[in-house]
């Protein structure tokens, strides 16, 4: 395979970072403005969340939109590309849910 792009190694450079999944998740629920994704309850920094927003809108999985409102509104939206990532995000919660998290509490 030498010389020959990997498309799962294609897809773990662009998917393989814990907020990046975060993110899409949060936006598969629908438009999202900035500070919606800030407090989504995971603990993003305002900085890494706008550096991954910028990295998502350049890779062609979300799309920024702004209103020209007063105060101004950003809002961020899956792309078709985007939207594609969906069931390996669910997939991945499935398999975490099924192997990594605990269901039951701990005995005491």
């Amino acid at each position: 395979m030498s010389g020959e792009l990997c498309p799962i190694a294609e897809a773990a450079k662009l998917l393989g970072d814990k907020w990046t999944l975060i993110i899409l998740r949060d936006l598969a629920a629908g438009p999202r403005r900035f500070k919606d994704l800030v407090h989504s309850g995971e603990g993003i920094s305002p900085s890494m969340l706008a550096s991954r927003l910028r990295e998502l809108e350049e890779q062609g999985l979300i799309i920024r939109t702004s209103y020209h409102e007063i105060p101004p509104r950003v809002e961020y939206t899956l792309s078709e590309k985007g939207r594609d990532v969906l069931p390996v995000i669910e997939a991945l919660r499935a398999y975490g849910e099924r192997w990594l998290v605990p269901t039951d509490p701990p005995a005491r």
